[in-house]
């Protein structure tokens, strides 16, 4: 097995400590990306973890902590004294530092608070306040504010002082003297000015700004939509109180879609807590509470089923061939259902239509599913002229007419599922609820109990009469 990189390098640290080389591991350390130290951390056994922890930096171990799941967190928070601990929680980013506070029980976030500067200390508290899913719950408060008043070297020399990250350097905000946002100027601005203009001069009116309370998930999309590095977070007085950076965009985007994927089938979303897990990490107890609600509540539905083949059993004593094609009605209407509902999900979660569209949604679903009941009845027709043509039928009826019957079934189950795939999701919305949860298995459940009544009932009237 060929043996990557990383996988060498964790040897080597491996090697370092075992003999107690911190000097040494110091230096081959201090040469890696942060993710790649972060990875170490997580394979290094808990009784050197701190002591490797602890070669680094004030900043490098904010940056590192951030970075480190939920567990080495904890793990390192309860291992430091509070003191030596509130350094490094003092440099984390502000959205990480507040993620990490909220994360803490009451008598944990008490015994840290003496220890942290008073400015800190308001700024965590602050940012606590709000939801987890709003934008204020993302955002950071890290970013530099200019006066417009100021000249660019006055600007320069307060962006100085405020010290962003690196990664927020692109934008300088400008508020006037109450905070209030007034437009923004990038870092290219300031480079191509005179130190003597004035930043009145220079500044961007035409932006686009989230209020505190706007759903993350909508933030997220502004972003994207709009190709943002950062996007500037205001109060209902529209003063500037934090951004929200691209990366962070991007991470609510990947959640929320996984959320989405997870609902679309019948799964339970990870809790708050559980966001960070991967699948190998998440405990088995918790992928089985995710699952069973959904899977328990189908298979009751499912005997609904049941109860209608009970009750046509007689029909299907007289024509066994009927028994043979059912299971290509089911599989063929939950496709059709899942499939209109996977593309009416997505473009309700893009904004391409909304509630007010299900008319066109309606029309649009009954030509495309009459198209595609036109091309799976022929497929069908073959397929039972072929398979069934030595089937001994009850006097008076052919294979064809038999055949037609059953593909007349799956051209209605068709139409039907697609208009139920698309239908269900918009009724959700409608309601105030979220479209995801009218998940894929639900709705094959469904289709199966229509198609059923529709195979049956077609068959009983035109076949068994």
């Amino acid at each position: 097995m060929t043996v990557t990189n990383s996988e060498q390098r964790y040897e080597i640290v491996k090697g370092l400590i075992d003999q107690g080389e911190w000097d040494a591991l110091s230096g081959v350390l201090e040469k890696l990306p942060t993710i790649e130290i972060v990875e170490i951390l997580e394979k290094v056994d808990e009784d050197h973890m701190v002591t490797v922890f602890s070669l680094f930096s004030k900043k490098e171990k904010a940056q590192i902590f951030g970075e480190l799941s939920h567990d080495l967190q904890y793990f390192i928070f309860n291992t430091l004294d509070k003191r030596s601990f509130s350094k490094v929680f003092e440099d984390m980013r502000s959205d990480e530092r507040a993620d990490f506070y909220q994360r803490l029980e009451v008598d944990e976030q008490s015994a840290l608070l003496p220890y942290i500067n008073k400015k800190v200390r308001s700024n965590v508290i602050e940012l606590s306040g709000y939801e987890a899913d709003s934008a204020g719950g993302i955002m950071t408060t890290d970013f530099a504010t200019v006066r417009n008043w100021m000249t660019v070297r006055e600007a320069v020399d307060k962006i100085k002082v405020d010290s962003p990250g690196k990664k927020m350097i692109y934008y300088a905000y400008v508020v006037d003297n109450e905070k209030v946002l007034l437009g923004f100027v990038t870092l290219k601005d300031l480079i191509i000015a005179d130190l003597q203009d004035k930043i009145e001069d220079l500044i961007h009116v035409d932006f686009v700004a989230a209020d505190v309370h706007e759903d993350r998930e909508n933030v997220a999309k502004m972003i994207e939509k709009y190709n943002l590095l950062a996007l500037p977070i205001i109060n209902s007085d529209r003063k500037l109180v934090g951004i929200v950076r691209h990366d962070d965009a991007m991470d609510v985007i990947v959640a929320e879609q996984t959320e989405d994927m997870e609902r679309l089938m019948g799964i339970q979303p990870n809790a708050e807590e559980d966001e960070d897990e991967s699948y190998l990490d998440l405990p088995v107890v918790k992928h089985f509470k995710k699952r069973v609600i959904w899977l328990v509540s189908l298979a009751i539905m499912g005997m609904i089923s049941g109860l209608i083949l009970h009750h046509f059993e007689e029909a299907l004593d007289k024509m066994v061939i009927l028994a043979l094609y059912m299971p290509m009605l089911a599989d063929t209407g939950g496709n059709a259902g899942s499939q209109a509902a996977t593309v009416v999900i997505r473009a309700l979660s893009l904004g391409e239509v909304t509630t007010k569209d299900w008319a066109k949604i309606t029309f649009k679903e009954v030509r495309i599913s009459m198209l595609l009941s036109i091309c799976l009845s022929a497929i069908a027709y073959i397929k039972v002229s072929l398979l069934s043509f030595d089937t001994v039928l009850p006097d008076g009826l052919s294979l064809a007419y038999v055949a037609f019957i059953i593909c007349l079934a799956l051209a209605i189950q068709v139409v039907t599922s697609s208009l139920i795939g698309a239908g269900l999701p918009l009724i959700v919305r409608k309601f105030g609820g979220d479209p995801a949860v009218v998940a894929s298995p639900a709705i094959t459940t469904i289709v199966d109990v229509t198609g059923l009544l529709i195979y049956f009932s077609l068959a009983t009237t035109f076949l068994l009469h």
